[in-house]
C-alpha cells in the first residue's frame, strides 16, 4: 500500500509540473520539444542474505536476556544450574564468557587456536613425551592430564546443554557477527566445528612426534596438516577422543533435531 501511494505521488507530481509548464509557454505555437529517453538507472544488485542451514528455534524468554557486555554473572549461574559437580566450574575463565566460546569455537578447525581465549583453563601440568634423540611420541600417561576435562563432559547432558545454549543463543549470534561476520550464522559454524572434530583420524600409540625447534609436532606431516581442533583431540588419546566424539554426536543430535523439518516456527538469526 505505500509503494502504491509513493507512485501515485510522483505521477500527481508529474502531472502538476507538466500543467504549470504548459500555462507557461507563449500563446503562438511553440516548436515542437524533443525530449531523450532518461538514462537508464544503473541499480546495485540486491545482497543476497546467506541461507542459513542450522537454524535455532527461538525460546520464550521469561525476562530480557542481559546485554553482551554485562551477562557473565548470569553465565555462571546457569553453568552452576547445569553442572551436577560445582567444583568443575573452576574449570572455566568466566570473565567474557561468551566471546571466549565463541573465539575458540571458530578458531578449532583452523591451523591454530588462541590460547589465551581459551573458555576453560589449560591443562595441568606439561605435555609429556617419551623417547630422546629425536625418536619422540606421545607419552602414555599424557591422557591423565585431560582426565578432570572429561569428567566436565560426562556431566554435561546433551539435551540441557543445548537448552541452555538455545536460551542465550542471541548472545552467542552477536559475539559471533562482531568477530567479523555481520552474515553469518554461529551455530552453522559450531555444526561445522563439531564436524571437523568428528572427522578426526583414530591415532592409536604410540604417536611418532618430532622437534625442530621448541615445540612438538607431529612426525606424520598428514597428521601435523590436521586442523587445530583435531590436533588437541589426538593429543588427548585415542580412548578419550573417542569419548569425546560420542559427546560430539549427541550435541549434533540435538542441534539438528531442534525444528522439525518443514516446520514454520521461526527462528533466531
Amino acid at each position: 500500500m505505500g509503494k502504491v501511494i509513493w507512485w501515485l505521488i510522483a505521477i500527481l507530481g508529474v502531472g502538476l509540473f507538466g500543467l504549470i509548464i504548459y500555462k507557461a509557454l507563449p500563446s503562438r505555437n511553440p516548436e515542437p520539444i524533443v525530449r531523450s529517453p532518461p538514462p537508464a538507472i544503473a541499480r546495485s544488485p540486491v545482497p543476497v542474505e546467506p541461507e542459513m542451514r542450522h537454524p535455532i528455534a527461538p525460546i520464550q524468554q521469561d525476562k530480557p536476556l542481559p546485554a553482551l557486555d554485562v551477562s557473565d554473572a548470569t553465565l555462571e549461574n546457569a553453568l552452576v544450574e547445569l553442572l551436577s559437580d560445582n567444583a568443575l566450574l573452576n574449570l572455566f575463565q568466566l570473565r567474557d564468557i561468551v566471546r571466549r566460546i565463541v573465539a575458540t569455537i571458530d578458531n578449532l578447525p583452523r591451523s591454530k587456536v588462541a590460547l589465551h581465549l581459551m573458555p576453560v583453563k589449560p591443562a595441568p601440568g606439561g605435555f609429556r613425551v617419551t623417547g630422546k634423540n629425536g625418536d619422540f611420541a606421545i607419552a602414555p600417561d599424557n591422557a591423565e592430564r585431560y582426565a578432570v576435562y572429561l569428567r566436565l563432559a560426562n556431566a554435561m547432558d546433551a539435551k540441557k546443554l543445548v537448552a541452555l545454549y538455545t536460551h542465550f543463543y542471541p548472545l552467542f549470534q552477536q559475539a559471533y557477527r562482531e568477530l567479523g561476520y555481520p552474515k553469518g550464522y554461529f551455530n552453522d559454524r559450531l555444526i561445522e566445528v563439531i564436524d571437523d572434530l568428528l572427522a578426526t583420524p583414530d591415532v592409536r600409540a604410540p604417536v611418532p612426534l618430532k622437534q625442530p625447534k621448541v615445540l612438538y609436532l607431529f612426525a606424520d606431516p598428514e597428521l601435523e596438516a590436521l586442523s587445530a581442533g583435531q590436533k588437541l583431540l589426538i593429543r588427548t588419546g585415542s580412548e578419550s577422543g573417542a569419548l569425546i566424539k560420542t559427546k560430539l554426536r549427541d550435541l549434533r543430535s540435538e542441534l539438528t533435531h531442534q525444528r522439525p523439518a518443514g516446520s514454520s516456527t521461526p527462528v533466531l538469526r
